[in-house]
């Protein structure tokens, strides 16, 4: 068994380690059966893997060790496990994973079931216990219609348990739904609704606009994703660790407006910094590419930065840079920019800002995979801009005039020799926004001034400490 911690930094990382009660495994639960043992060895085993890596949330870390070494038993490969990860523990590791030739990933833990771009995965979310009586007992209290039409969703730790719950429920109410996880491509149907990982069948007449939903599980950066994606559908909850249900009260609108305010603050930015937030999602340098084309088309400049897990410190050493849009999974996607020195928004807010022909229809879309072409969300750039839209507009946030324009960078003239290389150098001093920046600044750091200072000898300097030099008269 082999220990790979992956971290954003160069140091070694050192981790007390906790005792499993104080992990997120329930005491009661034996390891066998909360991680699924029988079923991770299977997949090692059936496709011949030698090399494994096991990525643990930092919660389940306290039982690493004792899994791995489980499963080097029941398999005969080589387990790697990951710490630590460079982005989001929900998101698959794929480069640390590489790091140490794995064949596959065994992720332990909550998911956001992204696509990966390589590896095989397993996702072992880790059975946490559901009192399916109490849950159908507080949706019976939520919706006392038999008739309502409601889409049941999960927090993934919780799937093992719809059977039992849809078994409780359908009897009596026909029009209930429940969330499946994508485990193979499926077919278009009528009604299909897939994202995040899972899918549901709903009655294309009645409309999933007229669906509420029903969510089991802890209040979290997943259900603020939900709440946001379907934004027109009523939400509530249960809550399996406190047995309590409620009508999620988040003012949606209120989300949305502050999310719509950030629109307004890239349509202002004149320099975007494209912060990676996934190495392990698949399409993410497609999306990079996709979101350095419509800035510049609309006429701004682009940073694309590697920073790891995103903080306000990091993101301050960009003064440069008037926004910041962060590519991560649809869970780490949304920021709460308050602490940050600049806006952090989502790939598809800033779309809103910078493509003419993206509308804001109500929907609202945090999987950056959606928007690019041939994507259900996916919105052309116009070859054109209208006389309307091309118009001078005033800024929403500072009462400035600005206009929508299409940019296109002008052929480089011919020419040769050294004045090809003095051209493009300058081309690049001008277009960059660090050296922009520098210019505008007074002080631009320390200057040698090599030969125009006076040579002087050196001399003794004051002895002691700050507050009290040994020259100084004692007060």
């Amino acid at each position: 068994m082999a220990t790979a911690f992956s971290s954003d930094g160069a140091e070694v990382m050192q981790r007390t380690v906790i005792p499993a009660e104080a992990s997120g495994r329930p005491p009661t639960t034996r390891l066998e059966e909360f991680y699924e043992l029988e079923r991770a060895a299977a997949f090692v085993s059936d496709n011949g893997f030698t090399k494994v890596a096991l990525q643990f949330s930092d919660e389940l870390l306290p039982d690493s060790a004792s899994i791995a070494r489980k499963m080097e038993a029941a398999t005969g490969a080589k387990m790697y496990i990951l710490g630590d990860t460079s982005y989001g523990s929900c998101c698959v590791d794929e480069v640390a994973a590489e790091h140490v030739g794995a064949e596959a990933v065994v992720h332990y833990g909550p998911a956001c079931l992204s696509p990966c771009r390589k590896l095989p995965v397993l996702h072992v979310f880790g059975r946490k216990q559901l009192d399916v009586a109490r849950c159908t007992e507080v949706f019976r209290e939520l919706y006392p219609d038999p008739l309502a039409h409601v889409v049941v969703l999960n927090e993934v730790a919780y799937f093992h348990s719809l059977d039992n719950l849809a078994s409780q429920l359908h009897p009596i109410y026909p029009n209930v739904v429940f969330s499946q996880l994508d485990n193979k491509e499926l077919q278009p149907v009528p009604g299909l609704v897939q994202k995040f990982g899972r899918h549901f069948v709903i009655d294309s007449q009645h409309g999933l606009d007229n669906y509420a939903m029903f969510y089991v599980g802890c209040e979290g950066p997943e259900l603020t994703n939900f709440m946001l994606s379907w934004n027109r559908c009523p939400f509530s909850s249960f809550n399996p660790q406190t047995g309590q249900g409620r009508r999620e009260t988040l003012d949606v609108n209120r989300a949305l407006r502050r999310r719509l305010y950030l629109v307004e603050r890239a349509r202002d930015a004149q320099v975007v910094g494209i912060v990676v937030g996934t190495l392990g999602v698949a399409d993410y340098l497609s999306v990079l590419e996709h979101l350095r084309g419509i800035i510049q088309r609309a006429g701004k400049r682009a940073y694309t930065l590697a920073v790891g897990k995103p903080n306000p410190a990091k993101l301050a050493n960009f003064l440069e840079v008037d926004i910041f849009v962060l590519v991560a999974c649809p869970q780490n996607s949304l920021l709460d920019s308050a602490d940050f020195y600049r806006p952090v928004v989502t790939p598809y807010e800033l779309e809103m800002a910078c493509n003419p022909a993206r509308t804001w229809t109500g929907s609202y879309v945090t999987d950056f995979r959606h928007l690019l072409p041939g994507a259900c969300e996916h919105t052309p750039f116009p070859d054109k801009v209208s006389e309307a839209d091309s118009e001078p507009s005033i800024s929403l946030i500072t009462g400035e005039l600005h206009s929508t324009c299409l940019y296109t960078a002008p052929d480089p003239e011919p020419s040769s020799g050294t004045s090809v290389t003095c051209r493009s150098y300058m081309h690049m001093a001008e277009s960059s926004p660090a050296a922009s920046f520098l210019e505008s600044r007074s002080w631009r750091g320390l200057e040698q001034q090599l030969g125009q200072s006076a040579v002087t000898k050196a001399v003794a300097g004051r002895r002691g400490i700050a507050i009290a030099y040994e020259d100084e008269p004692s007060g």
